[in-house]
């Protein structure tokens, strides 16, 4: 069996076993399935998973991202990589935005429900947009380093790799040896993908195992709504995009993508995914690493298309909840601030919900409404990964076209990158 079919059987048992538990009632608390399997065996081992993709991150884009800039080697054609690709994840972004809203005024979920909730949410203080480019450059490199900051950790890589580039000959031995480290690095992804199908099934069922069906029930129409836009997005919007900018065959792209979104699905993070991501595009899609080591990370940390289209249906679905009539003026605000937010609070932890609660303040809804979605928001952040993760894609693939540096030939070959 080739490691796409393992995961999905390994998503499918998790989910067969997670439905069990919960309709079983064995998920009560104290209980032995609750104690040694769910908060046990699956919580380890999911962890366990996450943990060693977390740990290739840092390195992976660290050596990854000097080898794209020494490859470039041109320090314009840098400049333009990333003017390129930062106007792209801004223009999806807003282009997700208003469709959700467009799409959830049509269906209006929410004008038929009367929630309560038990659930608060206080939300952190999020950073403002000129304290975020601020903190780009970092003031200690390890604590960069060991602090995850994939911002900073860019800063830093496209410093130094423009920096071997000015000394020149003399740094070819360090260059050479770089590439040989981040072909290992790549070497160590294919290694914990192994694992994989285990962790993805466990993951899943101790998801699904704890999601309340009750609670999913009340929030159906919200759900549907959400979930039906997001794969508009995905497979609707980012696919004419690539159509349009790229002329590659979306068929293609997706059936490739594949990995990369079981593996965001499972772990619900765009920073733990960026070492099947970049693996893929350059691999299985041909994008070379020049472009995939800057635009990958770059993504997972700005591109919020997900997170951004569940702002728009979450403010719809609250106002309606509550009575409140935004406008049109409430409406480009909700699109604004999605925009603004997704680089304001960049490599913030619980990104979706401050973002969220910075739109709720600007347009006068209760913050405390966050309360009545709380309860499939995990869910729903397994999904919206997935689109972020897609999107990342999209925009590597068109920058990297638009570049000459997409090798056409190993796009079109099925077996790539296998």
């Amino acid at each position: 069996m080739s490691l796409t079919a393992k995961v999905l059987l390994g998503m499918a048992l998790g989910i067969l076993l997670g439905t069990a538990i919960n309709i079983g009632g064995l998920n009560t608390q104290g209980s032995w399935i609750n104690i040694y399997l769910i908060e046990g065996i699956f919580d380890a081992l999911g962890k366990m998973f996450i943990a060693a993709l977390k740990m290739l991150v840092v390195p992976l884009v660290f050596f990854s991202l000097i080898s794209g800039v020494v490859g470039i080697g041109d320090i314009n054609k840098l400049g333009k990589i990333g003017i390129k690709s930062f106007l792209l994840y801004v223009f999806t972004t807003a282009l997700a935005v208003a469709s959700a809203i467009g799409i959830a005024v049509i269906f209006s979920p929410g004008t038929k429900n009367s929630l309560t909730t038990n659930s608060s949410f206080t939300p952190s203080q999020a950073p403002s947009l000129i304290d975020v480019f601020i903190n780009i450059i970092p003031e200690n490199i390890v604590q960069a380093f060991a602090s995850g900051n994939m911002l900073q950790i860019i800063f830093f890589s496209i410093l130094f790799g423009v920096s071997l580039l000015m000394v020149g000959k003399k740094a070819e031995p360090i260059v050479e040896g770089i590439k040989i480290i981040n072909e290992a690095m790549l070497q160590m992804v294919i290694m914990i993908m192994h694992i994989a199908p285990f962790a993805v099934l466990a993951l899943l069922a101790k998801a699904v195992s704890q999601l309340g069906f009750d609670l999913l029930a009340s929030l159906a129409e919200y759900v549907a709504v959400l979930v039906a836009i997001l794969a508009f997005h995905m497979f609707g919007t980012l696919m004419l995009i690539l159509k349009f900018f790229a002329k590659l065959s979306p068929k293609i792209f997706l059936r490739k993508i594949r990995d990369v979104q079981l593996f965001a699905f499972s772990t619900s993070s765009s920073n733990a995914t960026i070492p099947i991501t970049l693996q893929t595009v350059t691999q299985r899609m041909g994008v070379d690493n020049s472009v995939a080591s800057f635009t990958v990370p770059f993504g997972a940390t700005i591109n919020m298309n997900g997170t951004a289209i569940m702002q728009g249906v979450a403010t719809i679905f609250i106002a309606n909840v509550y009575g409140v009539d935004l406008g049109i003026s409430g409406y480009l605000t909700v699109v604004l601030m999605s925009v603004l937010a997704s680089v304001g609070t960049a490599g913030v932890p619980g990104v979706g919900l401050i973002m969220l609660s910075m739109v709720f303040t600007q347009v006068g809804l209760p913050i405390e409404g966050i309360g009545l979605i709380l309860g499939v928001d995990r869910l729903l952040d397994m999904i919206r990964t997935v689109v972020n993760v897609v999107g990342d894609a999209v925009v590597t693939c068109i920058v990297a076209k638009n570049e000459g540096v997409l090798n056409e030939q190993v796009f079109m070959d099925k077996q790539a990158g296998l």
